[in-house]
């Protein structure tokens, strides 16, 4: 199959149609109802990697907002009580992605999370650098990061 998001737009509007109304509730019920339709027909028509790739792209999505909500708690802690948590510092953190979209998808996401920030990328693309407010257990914060962004960035990506 050709274009399935393209396909799937076509089955949203026409199940919105259908029902003679295009609020956003019936467009995006026509949209996880049209990506059933692709799915189920995938193994016939093609559109297996847009299958895959949906699903994944939502537990981004999701991972990535929790993620949002927590350190953003967790700085807000930090600033209105009288005891500092944070023990800032660098962390090192290797890498399995490779490409530039993946670095750079993996570097945004780390930066947009509050409490950590992307600084550099080795020359050979190995290792990238982030500061974050809480560096006590580097280990921790490599796992996190490689378990949490990394893998869910490079299950989209590949």
């Amino acid at each position: 199959m050709k274009r399935p998001l393209a396909w799937n737009l076509v089955l949203a509007l026409a199940w919105a149609a259908l029902w003679g109304s295009f609020t956003a509730v019936d467009l995006v019920v026509g949209l996880v109802m049209g990506f059933l339709a692709i799915a189920w027909l995938s193994p016939l028509l093609g559109g297996a990697r847009y299958a895959r790739k949906v699903p994944r792209s939502a537990g981004l999505a999701l991972y990535f907002l929790w993620e949002l909500v927590v350190s953003s708690l967790r700085v807000a802690w930090d600033v209105v009580t009288p005891t500092a948590w944070r023990s800032p510092g660098f962390v090192a953190i290797p890498l399995d992605a490779h490409t530039e979209v993946e670095i750079t998808a993996l570097a945004n996401l780390v930066t947009l999370t509050p409490g950590s920030l992307s600084l550099d990328v080795s020359d050979d693309r190995s290792t990238l650098y982030v500061h974050t407010m809480w560096a006590e257990d580097p280990d921790a914060v490599r796992r996190e990061i490689k378990e949490g962004f990394e893998r869910r960035v490079l299950e989209l990506l590949r």
